[in-house]
């Protein structure tokens, strides 16, 4: 057989017109690529433990939404590492948190983020918001027989909406079901201990300085009550992940500026370690 002068051929169904999808177009060509479609034995019925990511919050603004994350991933009552990852672009104009098995969430992340790209390459346009949410319900829902076997992924994900001129925040349970938030949300372990602080922090009318601040005192709370939240670690100096999403895209907030303002939250704490009030009107 005569070699193609350019190479091998790829193979058809990868130049063929077909579904925007790129998770339909991998359950097609190479399903054992796909996360759910792993082989996994039940964590329990072995007795393993496996890294869990635990708190995310967000909260809007009005010109947008903030997303931030603690360092820590935790084996039972191990603490696995101090430094982990768990808000990332999903694509230009939003954002996902993690929570859970921290490598499988990690995995379906960046499915997440190649799901959007290839959509918009395909149809030449990005998908809005709800259809993004949609998107990520998905892939979640393809996921249930491995969270019932106790590889559960919780992701919180906001973006701006461009048609709505707002920022939006969206939950989800293992099945796949979205649910809309409104003001803030969070998620993991330590997630009550966190929109306790939320509801006491935010108002209608923030301003993207005071979000973040709200966000981060709310990481503080969690943390102060939940073993397995971690809160800023002025030694090692490791703080939260901050994300802004507004109309001009995603944007991680830089490492010394949440660090400075963790350090003025700490030297508050030492004054009034339960934070500050609420106003009473």
């Amino acid at each position: 057989m005569t070699q193609h002068p350019l190479g091998p051929r790829l193979p058809g169904a990868y130049v063929a017109p077909g579904s925007a999808s790129f998770a339909d177009f991998l359950a097609g060509q190479a399903p054992e690529l796909l996360p759910d479609r792993r082989t996994a034995t039940t964590a329990a019925s072995v007795g393993i433990e496996v890294p869990h990511g635990t708190t995310i919050v967000a909260a809007t603004f009005d010109q947008g939404v903030v997303m931030a994350g603690d360092r820590r991933a935790t084996m039972g009552n191990i603490i696995a590492q101090r430094d982990i990852e768990k808000v990332f672009p999903a694509d230009e104009f939003s954002c996902v948190g993690i929570a859970g098995s921290a490598g499988f969430a990690v995995e379906l992340v960046r499915l997440f983020q190649t799901e959007l790209e290839h959509y918009e390459k395909i149809e030449g346009t990005p998908l809005s918001l709800d259809g993004k949410a949609n998107r990520l319900s998905g892939l979640l829902r393809a996921n249930l027989a491995m969270a019932m076997q106790g590889l559960a992924v919780l992701p919180l994900f906001a973006g701006f909406d461009l048609r709505r001129g707002y920022g939006r925040i969206f939950e989800y349970d293992v099945t796949g079901g979205r649910y809309e938030e409104t003001a803030f949300h969070a998620v993991g372990s330590g997630s009550l201990f966190a929109r306790g602080s939320l509801k006491k922090l935010f108002r209608q009318g923030l301003q993207e300085s005071e979000c973040v601040t709200a966000t981060v005192q709310a990481l503080y709370d969690a943390a102060d009550d939940d073993s397995a939240t971690g809160g800023p670690d002025l030694a090692r100096r490791i703080f939260p992940i901050v994300a802004v999403v507004t109309a001009e895209g995603y944007r991680r907030m830089p490492d010394d500026d949440v660090a400075a303002l963790a350090d003025e939250v700490v030297a508050a704490r030492m004054q009034r370690p339960d934070g500050p009030a609420a106003p009473l009107t």
